[in-house]
């Protein structure tokens, strides 16, 4: 664990910070096409900045918490703006949906909080589940977007109430998988 602050996977997840306005705007006056853009964006720079901290040993205290603080930035301004009604889109996420996940965010990290006093970041790893769960987020936020980009198309009422259950059913396990870790006797399990 280095302690450097300005390693190239802490600069990404800055750029992935900064970019949530910039995406909120976006959504905001109903540029769906660069809202998708930068979400995807943001998306990729959440993978490649785990993966150079890996990759080259640059893991730091700081990319710690600020890389699960700028996911839930983002994710939280997603479900937020994509479920608040619009008469112009074609597609948005259920408030219900959106609710759940952010519930899920806030109780997971809460719970961490409180259940370790030696809490630290660095050691509490996302399990599989957590970043399957993660995975099924992004990929139905985008497919929202894009939803919302190319227009309203048949297929469309087949497949997205489907995206939506995956996504209630992956927050509402990997949620449980968490408290049980957070909760539970013993080490922090990954």
């Amino acid at each position: 664990m280095v302690d450097l602050v300005f390693t190239l996977p802490n600069i990404l997840t800055l750029l992935r910070i900064l970019a949530v306005p910039l995406f909120a705007i976006a959504v905001w006056y109903g540029q769906m096409l660069d809202a998708c853009l930068l979400f995807i964006g943001a998306g990729l720079t959440d993978l490649l900045d785990g993966y150079l901290a890996r990759r080259f040993n640059q893991r730091s205290n700081l990319g710690a918490i600020l890389d699960p603080a700028a996911d839930k930035l983002l994710m939280t301004t997603a479900f937020l703006l994509m479920a608040f009604p619009r008469e112009n889109w074609v597609v948005r996420i259920p408030p219900w949906v959106a609710f759940l996940a952010i519930a899920r965010d806030v109780v997971i990290s809460l719970v961490a909080l409180m259940a370790r006093a030696d809490f630290d970041p660095a050691r509490f790893r996302p399990s599989f589940l957590g970043k399957a769960n993660t995975f099924v987020e992004l990929v139905t936020v985008s497919l929202t977007l894009l939803m919302n980009t190319i227009g309203p198309y048949p297929w469309y009422g087949y497949l997205v109430p489907w995206i939506y259950y995956l996504m209630a059913t992956m927050v509402l396990a990997s949620g449980i998988h968490y408290w049980f870790r957070t909760t539970g006797p013993g080490p922090v399990r990954p």
